[in-house]
């Protein structure tokens, strides 16, 4: 604890009782001194036996050092969940001996029929009361509707959420849109104040029409806009897929990639960098950090972060003008480009995050794209899983990209792999560990889901424009 600032100092009450809630300190600062202080008695000789006559006493001080944590139990303590069971009379049964396995117990320990305990997931979040100022009742304007709450969530966002009004296609779908809905029009004129975000929407009509499928995050790369406008622009120049080898990406509205064989190198390719002992290095070794951990989510007994700094409507409406940019470090044209590793691959360099969503054609390497081209002139059905590829391509793409990065990390972190002899050797060790079963691949893959805050996932996107 004292090794983390952000951790709390825990209390527990009963510290062998598992469902005991601890009281948190919080960590302070302090200049303080550390003492030791004794105390010595010297009795005198009595002279007369009735006469009482009182020890001389000493104190004696030593400075041993100066402090400077100090952890202090401001918060109250919580509720205590005892595993109790009460009876028909009204009488507390205690169930520890019987829901707490203190050692290996044989089958009838588990099928003994218990009455039900099931205790809270989590305890207050909060340990200091907090003063709560109701606001009074909104005078809404005449004619105003409250927004529908759908049953199947009622506990849910504490306002409806903003439409984008994108279109989503499934691959089975039969028909493309070939224009956005009127909503979604509506809201990028609305929005659309100023020179700048015209010669944006130019931008990005001209990134179509060179290439009619992009992702998110390759857009962002080649054109300069605030995310939150880019939520409103895409869905007014592109519908969204789904399903399919061109799911999680944009594709310009009218053009139906299902009807067109070149339009394979704009697939999608799902790549996760690969760890485990038979790959050489472990999750903790690897050059490529997970973006979020369970050791990092914020529990009660950890100090709250500082919020992350909001957009304000001014920088909307200013967009990138010079007026939202005054203390800003980066060139307009650039303040909110990306860096074209978001989405372009190469041989020698890691990707930033574990798992990427490439598009075939951003696979700038020789070797992978003469995998993607195997079959040219020669595509006679697009299918869900491979598209207009070879079946396995994807599956070939991911053991060569996974070759490239583990020697990459080879040359940037030897000591990883100190058992290969030979670069001979190490390669044909590499060759041999990218051809593991499909599922060992998978079982190992699915280490890394996506997390909620990464900038390279697809579930975070269609909530955006849900």
């Amino acid at each position: 604890v004292y090794a983390d600032p952000a951790k709390r100092l825990e209390l527990y009450f009963r510290p062998k009782d598992p469902y005991c809630h601890p009281v948190c300190a919080n960590r302070f600062p302090t200049s303080t001194m550390l003492l030791r202080v004794r105390r010595r008695s010297k009795k005198k000789q009595q002279l007369e036996a009735e006469e009482r006559i009182e020890p001389e006493v000493q104190f004696e001080m030593e400075i041993l050092g100066i402090v400077t944590t100090v952890y202090k139990f401001q918060g109250m303590s919580d509720f205590q969940y005892l595993a109790m069971h009460s009876g028909p009379d009204g009488k507390q049964t205690s169930m520890y001996d019987k829901i707490l396995m203190l050692k290996p117990e044989k089958e009838e320990f588990f099928n003994r029929d218990l009455p039900l305990y099931i205790p809270p997931p989590i305890f207050s979040r909060l340990d200091t009361p907090v003063d709560y100022f109701y606001r009074p009742d909104i005078q809404h304007r005449e004619g105003y509707n409250n927004p529908q709450v759908s049953g199947e969530n009622l506990i849910g966002l504490s306002r409806a959420r903003r439409p984008h009004n994108a279109i989503f296609v499934n691959f089975d779908d039969e028909e493309i849109p070939t224009k956005p809905l009127d909503a979604a029009v509506q809201n990028w004129n609305k929005v659309c104040t100023n020179p700048v975000d015209k010669k944006v929407e130019e931008e990005l009509r001209k990134l179509f029409e060179v290439r009619p499928v992009w992702s998110r995050n390759a857009v962002k790369a080649n054109i300069s806009v605030h995310p939150d406008k880019l939520k409103v622009l895409l869905p007014y120049l592109a519908y969204y897929m789904l399903t399919g080898p061109w799911r999680s990406l944009w594709v310009r509205f009218g053009y139906d990639p299902r009807k067109h064989p070149e339009a394979k190198i704009y697939q999608v390719l799902d790549f996760r960098i690969r760890c485990g002992m038979k790959y050489g290095y472990a999750a903790t070794d690897m050059p490529v950090k997970a973006k979020r951990s369970t050791y990092n989510y914020s529990l009660p007994i950890t100090v709250k972060k500082q919020g992350s700094h909001t957009v304000s409507v001014h920088d909307l409406k200013q967009g990138l003008g010079s007026a939202g940019t005054s203390g800003a470090k980066k060139p307009p044209s650039s303040r909110y480009k990306l860096k074209e590793s978001i989405y372009i691959f190469r041989e020698g360099a890691l990707p930033p995050y574990r798992q990427m969503f490439y598009q075939l054609c951003d696979l700038n390497v020789e070797s992978l794209q003469k995998i993607i081209h195997r079959n040219d002139g020669t595509e006679s059905e697009c299918t869900e899983r491979d598209g207009w590829c070879l079946a396995k391509t994807s599956d070939d793409l991911r053991d060569s990209m996974s070759l490239m990065i583990k020697q990459t990390i080879r040359s940037t972190r030897p000591a990883l792999f100190s058992n290969t002899t030979s670069s001979e050797n190490g390669k044909e060790q590499l060759q041999y560990e990218s051809g593991e079963d499909e599922d060992d691949e998978e079982e190992e893959e699915e280490e890394f889901k996506p997390s909620d805050g990464s900038e390279n996932e697809m579930e975070t996107e269609i909530l955006d424009y849900v």
